[in-house]
This record gives structure tokens, sequence and C-alpha cells, in this order.
């Protein structure tokens, strides 16, 4: 569990005629890690696989255009096909493609026209509602020869301002219609001064009425004619809708089946690409867990009988690039998000997430500790789990680690005595944090020693995984590195308190020696090791920098041990907010009516949401900078099984 699991290098040399169904069945196999052929183009019997790219911008294209006609007739995706489609011809696809397009294209534009059109007529009816008792014929306006006419809106501020801008040409303007803001004006002049007018009237922001050609007679006839023609362009969006939704009927499996299996050819084509090839072999590279190697097997058995299969294991200079697949029950996956936010495991490193899947809810709960808000996170949790809220699909995964914080806030809850920050419901099975200060303060920073000389010990594991023995023993988080900060921690302890039965010399022994290792580490690491030269540079320099690295690690364990300071820190915040919320409480309602209950209830929410919040940020900084930082290095590589359709869970 605390090992990701050991991976197999698989290679493949697969005849030219099998390679289609040969990477089906890799892609089946939901197993298979491809890698990138060592031998593409490696020597002159290489050949390349540009048809294969071809082939994949050629499905490209197609997957864009059976996008487009499901837009246009709003059809989605769907869920992918349980079953891996098989590959298709682009000539074929693009001949279905081309009989839905053209099938397609007709009814949505005759549909987009027709909305236009409405939308168009829409307009004209509400330019004209201002005029419609005017009794004049807007056709016999518009066919004046020697007058200019405009009928339009304009802010009713700027009437005068347009008077006066005309005050030295002929013109008249007619007030029409005024409401509070706008008022509907017909201006009219003489044709020859139609330049000077217009100009005017766009100074002023006069909105010309864009009256339709076809209308004649007064403004309410025209209305009249506009809504019969806006009720039949109403009836031909009806039966255009009508016609889309029947072809979407049709058409939506069509659609789907056929955007899968042009989409698994395209990853197909892309797959093969990157194949190696020979004249008539392709070969294939990739990493398998070697416990899932039968099932590897099997399934290339069913697809061809003429594969040669070669299984080696991977070389220490080959575990950079092997890819992890991290090997945790279900109850602790839902923690290796938090892991892989930091990092990706390397190859034959100590997987994390059992030992935060540990230690995060315990450093949450200690901070966050009251039984209500913890049972509202388990709720929460809960909620997120079960994906009924489509908004929240993405936090679903979530779930499991707010439970597991929400369960350790109610354990903390009911150590502290604390239920919605409320301390006279419960009796405290161990401590009330404004009671017991400086106990909790010290009893957080022994819980940082151990999590602290956990990730020591993990970081000898990674050492003795990789047979880096100078790591393991002396590394300044190594055996030489957790001897000397127990030491250190010893001390310490001597000093706060003289009844611990250890011996100061001893201890100072232990010190002294491990201190010692630590300083002269990397010297005694390569010398264990075989490397040369012992000392990199001028022997001056090295001796130099000794005592700067040797306070460097002292600080740092002395800063890392403290910093758990803060997990009882906001033990003691939570208590105090909780405090302060009942002070205002009793402030605006004495008497404790209605009003005090609701101050109560928007102060747990405001701790439950805010605090909550920042309790989760300092968790997570405590685990990455204090805990990982002592063995973790990441950088690795995700296992990625071969797959020529995205499921969810990818």
């Amino acid at each position: 569990m605390f090992k990701p699991k050991a991976m197999s290098k698989v290679e493949l040399i697969v005849p030219e005629r099998d390679i289609v169904p040969v990477t089906e069945a890799l892609a089946d196999s939901a197993v298979f890690h491809l890698a990138r052929s060592p031998y593409i183009n490696a020597d002159e019997n290489s050949c390349p696989t540009t048809e294969w790219q071809e082939w994949a911008d050629a499905f490209a294209s197609l997957e864009r255009r059976i996008q487009l006609v499901m837009e246009a007739l709003e059809v989605d995706p769907g869920e992918p096909p349980q079953e891996t489609p098989h590959l298709i011809s682009p000539d074929v696809a693009e001949l279905d493609i081309e009989h839905l397009e053209q099938e397609s294209q007709a009814p949505v534009r005759e549909l987009e026209e027709e909305k236009h059109r409405l939308e168009q007529l829409q307009r004209y009816v509400t330019q004209l509602t201002p005029i419609v008792d005017l009794d004049v014929d807007l056709g016999a306006m518009r066919g004046l020869r020697y007058v200019f006419t405009m009928l339009g809106m304009i802010p009713a501020g700027n009437i005068e301002r347009l008077r006066s801008s005309l005050e030295h040409i002929p013109f008249v303007l007619v007030n029409l219609h005024q409401s509070e803001h706008f008022a509907t004006v017909a201006l009219f002049g003489l044709r020859r001064d139609s330049e000077i007018l217009s100009r005017a009237a766009r100074s002023a922001y006069l909105n010309p009425l864009a009256t339709p050609d076809a209308y004649r007679g007064t403004p309410a006839d025209a209305i009249a004619a506009l809504k019969a023609g806006i009720e039949r362009t109403r009836n031909h969006i009806a039966e255009y809708e009508a016609t889309i939704q029947h072809l979407r009927d049709m058409r939506v499996r069509h659609l789907r089946l056929l955007l899968w299996r042009v989409r698994a050819s395209r990853n197909m084509a892309e797959t093969i690409s990157r194949y190696g090839r020979l004249r008539f072999t392709y070969l294939v590279s990739g990493w398998v867990p070697t416990d899932l190697l039968p099932v590897l097997h099997e399934h290339i058995a069913r697809a061809s009988q003429d594969v040669l299969v070669e299984v080696t294991q991977p070389r220490h200079d080959e575990e950079s690039t092997t890819p992890v697949a991290l090997d945790n029950p279900s109850l602790v996956r839902a923690f290796q998000s938090l892991v892989t936010t930091y990092g990706q495991p390397r190859y034959g490193e100590v997987d994390p997430t059992p030992l935060i899947a540990l230690t995060f809810p315990l450093i949450f709960g200690m901070m966050f500790g009251d039984v209500g808000h913890g049972l509202l996170l388990v709720l929460l949790g809960l909620l997120l789990a079960s994906r009924r809220v489509r908004a929240l699909h993405s936090l679903a995964n979530a779930g499991t680690v707010v439970i597991a914080c929400g369960i350790a806030s109610t354990i903390f809850g009911v150590l502290y005595g604390s239920v919605f920050g409320f301390e006279d419901v419960l009796h405290p099975l161990w401590v009330r944090p404004l009671d017991n200060i400086m106990f909790l303060l010290t009893t957080t920073i022994g819980v940082g020693i151990v999590i602290l000389s956990l990730g020591m010990v993990a970081n000898m594991v990674n050492a003795a995984w990789g047979k880096h023995w100078g790591r393991f023993l002396f590394d300044h988080y190594g055996l030489s590195g957790l001897f000397f900060y127990w030491s250190l921690v010893g001390l310490g302890l001597k000093f706060v308190a003289s009844g611990i039965p250890l011996s100061t010399s001893l201890i100072v022994i232990v010190a002294l020696i491990s201190g010692l290792a630590v300083t002269f580490s990397e010297v005694l690491g390569k010398l264990i090791e075989g490397e040369r030269p012992l000392v990199e540079g001028s022997l001056g320099t090295y001796l130099i920098q000794l005592p700067v690295e040797l306070f460097e690690t002292l600080v740092s364990l002395l800063s890392n041990t403290l910093s758990y300071v803060r997990v009882g820190a906001f033990a003691v915040a939570h208590a105090s907010l909780s405090l302060v919320m009942f002070l205002l409480a009793d402030m605006v309602s004495p008497d404790h009516n209605v009003v005090y209950w609701t101050v109560i209830a928007l102060g747990n929410l405001f701790v439950f949401g805010f605090e909550g919040m920042i309790v989760a940020i300092q968790t997570l900084r405590l685990e990455y900078y204090e805990f990982f930082g002592k063995f973790f290095f990441g950088g690795g590589i995700r296992h990625r099984p071969l797959s020529l359709i995205a499921r969810a869970e990818e």
C-alpha cells in the first residue's frame, strides 16, 4: 500500500495487418501505458507513419463537422459507449457526415432566417407604436420629392438643442408623442438641406424609425399588417422547430454513435502514428503493472497470435521515466488528489497517500474540534459523494476527505466538550482548549514531533528501496538526522522537565555523534557508496560550508516542530470565536429571544465556513511544507492506460 505497483516494460512486435485489432486490444485491456518507441527512425529500415497522422488530421476535421451538426440540432455527445467503437474509414465517415449536414442545414438555416425576420418585425412594431394615432400615410411621407422627412425618437431634453442648431434652416419639428425621457418627433425640411438636417438630427441623438418600405397607410395600418406578418412568422418558426425536433429524434442516436466512432478512430490513428515502424511490422513500447500482465496477454492473444511480446523489469536509469500506478484501498484512494496536487510520486518512492489519510484528518480535527460542526462536515461530504447536485459533481471525489475530516472534528469535539460552540452540553473527555492553553500547545508540539519523525522514517524507506545507503545512514532526514532530532528533543525535555528518566550525558553523546554524521553527510555518503571525489571543489570552501549547513538544519528542525503549535492555536481560536459569538448574542438580545438564536446561527455559519476554510489551508500547509519536505520528491509520471475514448473518470 505504501509502495506504488511494480511495473514491467512491455515491447511488442506487431505485424502490419494486425496493428488495428492489437491497438484496440491494448486499449480494451485498460492496463497498457503507451511510451514512445525508442526505435522510431532509429535505423535505415524504419519507415514513417505519416499516413496515420494524415488520417488523424482528417478525423479531427470530421469530428468538428459532426459537432457543428450536433450543436445545430442541440444534441449533446451523451455518455461514452461501453465498448470501444471500431475504426472507420475517413471516406465512409465523410459521406455519412455530408448526408447529415445536407439534411439538417436547410431547416436550421430557414429557422434562423425566420427568427431574424420575427425580431425585425417586432422591432418595427415597437418603433411605430408611439405614433399609432398619427393620421398620416407613411408611404406618402417617403414619396415626397422636394421635402425631407424623418420620423424618430429623441431624448426629450435634446428637442430645444435640435431647434437651435437649425435656426438658420427652414424646417418644421412636430412632437408626435412624448414620455418622461423620450419624444417621438417628425422633422420636415427642404430636400436640398437633407444633409444638414441629417447631421443636426444625429448630433441631437435623434434615432430614426426604420419603417419597412413594404407597409403603407397610416401607422395603425402598418402595425396591423406587421402583426399579421408576426403571426405568420411564428407559425413558420413552429413548423421548422417541429421539423428539427423530428430530425433530432431520428438522428440523435446516429449522431452520438458517429461522433464516438470518429473520435475513437482519431485517437486510434494518433496512437499508431506514435509507434515505431519497420517495413512490415510495428514496434510498440509501454508499461504495465506487473500483476496485470496476464490481463494484457489475454487481450493480445484474442486480437492476434502473431505478436511477439517481450517483458523486462525497469532498469535503474529508467526509473525516472517509469509511470507510477498507485495502489490504495478505496477509502484511502480519495486522499490521492491531495498528494498529486503537490506532486506525482516517483517510481520506487513511498506513496504518501496512506500517511496523509491518517495525518490530515487528525490535524484538521484537532484544530476544528466541535461535534456540531463535525457533523455538518459529514453531511456535506455525504452530499458531495452522492453526486445528487449536478453543480457539485466536480467535487464528488473530495466527499470522502470531507467526511473523514468531519468524523475527526466530531471526535475532538467530544474530547473538547464543544457542540456548536456550547461547552455546557457535553463534559469534555480530555481538555477544554481555553482552560488548558499551554497543555494543548505542548501536546500539539508532541504531535508534530511524531509526524516529523514519521516523515524521516519514510525518507529512510525511500533510501532503502533505492539502495542509497549513504542517504539512509547520514542524510539530514536519514537515520543520523533522526537520532540528531530525537536527541535535541530529549535535551529540550530535560530542560523543561527535570523528572524525565533520561541520562543527559547519553543524550549529549548521541547528539554529538549524530550531529557530526549529519554535518559530514555528503562525504560519508559518498564514502559508503564508493563515489569519488568525496569533496566537490576546494576543501577550504567545503569546511566553511559545514557549520552553515548544520545551523540551517538546526533552524529547519526547530521551525518545522514549532509550526505545529498552530494546531493548538487554531483549536484555541475556534473556542475563542465561539465565545465571541455568544458575547455578541448576549449584547444584542440579553433576554435570549429569537434575535439571540439568529445571531448564534449566523455566527456558527461564519465559523463553519470561514474558519473551516482557513483550517483546511493550514492543514495542507503543514502536510506539504513540514511533512512532505522530509521524504517526498515527486516529479513522477502518472500511469495512464491507453484509451481510445475518454471515460468520465479519466
